[in-house]
């Protein structure tokens, strides 16, 4: 049976289904590694957010939060919040009063910062969903070539005899193999990350919304 192991078949395959059966391995690693990426990404994303949310509703003026920040702020709610904030002591002429649309720059600074996490945390989901799409058919490809060849075989050697066609077919079936097994889990880590993506998301929506009605109430909107 050492015939038809996993290196016997790779030794064996004709060069096309080398290049597919190697496309296929390089895929699943690269959709591996950006799916342990963009799940650690999220993890601390939501931990972030979490901590900040705390300081933020933890009744501290907005301003000494500000300055408490670092310069370099790092969580997705820290940035929008950073932004508005900025916004708002640059939107103060020399006496204190602010300028008229106030409101609606703070706004749009707020959503440029959260298109930008929002970009962020969704970069590459695109390759997981191409992954989970393209090799089935790459695996296909192979799986064509080898059935294709075992009717050549079978031709040369007028011979339909089962160790002449089991080669081409047990090469053909392992190039359906791993395109398989580098589709599914690729699959399964696009639709999990996408919502939980979402889902954060969807709380930077909330807080840039809330932040924004607490600055509208300051200025009396």
């Amino acid at each position: 049976m050492d015939e038809f192991s996993i290196w016997a078949l790779l030794k064996e395959a004709t060069l096309p289904v080398k290049l597919v059966i190697l496309i296929l391995i390089l895929m699943s690693i690269w959709s591996w590694t950006i799916a342990i990426n963009k799940w650690m990404s999220i993890k601390i994303a939501k931990r972030r957010f979490n901590s900040f949310d705390k300081v933020f509703w933890s009744g501290e003026p907005l301003n000494d939060v500000f300055e408490r920040m670092p310069e370099k702020t790092l969580g997705g709610a820290e940035k929008i919040f950073s932004a508005g904030m900025s916004e708002w002591r640059g939107s103060q002429d020399g006496n204190g009063a602010m300028i008229a649309g106030v409101q609606s720059r703070i706004e749009r600074s707020m959503d440029v910062a959260l298109n930008k996490e929002a970009e962020r945390l969704q970069s590459q989901l695109g390759v997981l969903a191409s992954v989970g799409s393209v090799a089935p058919f790459i695996g296909l490809f192979g799986t064509v070539w080898g059935i294709m060849n075992a009717f050549i075989e079978i031709a040369a050697q007028q011979n339909t005899n089962l160790a002449v066609v089991a080669p081409g077919i047990a090469e053909a079936l392992f190039a359906t193999a791993l395109g398989l097994l580098a589709a599914i889990p690729a699959v399964v880590f696009y639709n999990h990350l996408s919502t939980d993506s979402d889902k954060v998301i969807s709380r930077y929506e909330a807080f840039a919304d809330e932040f924004s009605t607490i600055l509208s109430r300051q200025l009396g909107v």
